[in-house]
């Protein structure tokens, strides 16, 4: 069996280009004792993927160039030999940018696609999910009658941030990139107020305006000039959550930003980074709870789909861009 890969081809310099990716083909081997085939039906791409093809040290080994492209999956067993799951089991993991993969089970968990379809494993009960739901209730703390303020709101993560936030009796505010993605933000998912970053050139009268009572917690995936300026809005005792920094991601020197962190001093505020599987041991409890909320009608998602695999490098690319409408991701195979 042959299987279609796409691989890094050269290291980006600034934003990503569709020549800095190739689509080979190669084949499957059989599966061994142990280790079983599955075939993907949807792969997702995702801003922390910059940062996994660059050569800068970071939090996991960067993706050598020749290999695979590294990313979530979900798909089918077509057969095993491993004792944990037989041919049929849907079940999700990081086998990469390739349409037929052999793994052996590390880091790959079955999915049921009786609570909700399969597409949904890799965005608001997968990673972005996890991602929205530990960072916000476990970092950001929010307590009801509280503001909080999410850029990048139009995305996976940060549109599930602000419909759980209104769960818990906040005050939501966003930015997002698109007049489309402010009216599907207020409109759709019911967030207070939404600006659109782009039109904004002086973003601390804009967190004024739309933030008139300050800022408790503030859901951070773009750093950059915005969150400068929301430094400055910070009420006491604020938590800020950095999650994401996609302003800065492309950047071939880091910008040179004011010294904003004695306002922490001031407000006596917290800043804290994270990392999505710190929280690994209780995604089973986050996902029955956000499946319930989905039931319930308390949260809805958005999808963004590109049809085939030689259509992800334009997909990853696109997220920069903010072509994206919640998460985005690329189909290999109608469910």
């Amino acid at each position: 069996m042959n299987s279609r890969q796409i691989v890094l081809a050269a290291r980006p310099k600034g934003l990503p280009k569709e020549s800095d990716f190739r689509l080979i083909e190669r084949d499957v081997p059989e599966p061994s004792e142990g280790q079983f085939l599955v075939r993907t039906h949807y792969l997702s791409v995702d801003p922390y993927m910059r940062g996994r093809i660059s050569d800068r040290k970071s939090y996991a080994e960067p993706v050598a160039v020749g290999e695979v492209m590294v990313g979530g999956t979900v798909g089918t067993v077509l057969e095993s030999r491993h004792d944990r799951f037989k041919m049929g089991d849907i079940v999700v993991g990081s086998w990469g940018w390739q349409e037929f993969a052999v793994v052996n089970g590390d880091g790959i968990y079955p999915f049921n696609t009786s609570i909700a379809p399969m597409s949904t494993a890799l965005g608001v009960l997968g990673m972005p999910g996890m991602t929205a739901y530990f960072g916000l209730l476990e970092i950001g703390q929010p307590k009801s009658g509280e503001t909080v303020l999410v850029s990048g709101a139009g995305g996976a993560v940060g549109s599930l941030v602000g419909q759980i936030a209104k769960i818990r009796g906040c005050r939501v505010v966003g930015s997002a990139g698109s007049q489309r993605k402010v009216d599907h933000l207020v409109n759709d998912l019911g967030f207070d107020a939404v600006f659109n970053y782009k039109e904004v050139a002086d973003y601390g009268p804009k967190l004024q305006e739309v933030c008139p009572n300050g800022i408790d917690v503030y859901f951070d995936n773009v750093g950059g000039p915005l969150t400068d300026a929301v430094f400055t809005q910070i009420n006491l005792h604020a938590r800020i959550v950095v999650c994401g920094q996609i302003a800065l991601y492309n950047a071939e020197l880091p910008p040179e930003g004011p010294r904003l962190l004695w306002h922490l001093i001031v407000k006596r505020a917290r800043a804290e980074g994270f990392l999505v599987f710190d929280f690994a041991k209780k995604y089973a409890d986050a996902q029955r709870q956000i499946a319930q909320w989905l039931r319930d009608g308390k949260v809805r998602y958005r999808e963004t789909l590109l049809d085939g695999l030689e259509n992800a490098p334009r997909a990853f690319i696109g997220l920069f861009h903010g072509d994206n409408l919640g998460k985005q991701l690329v189909r290999l195979v109608t469910d």
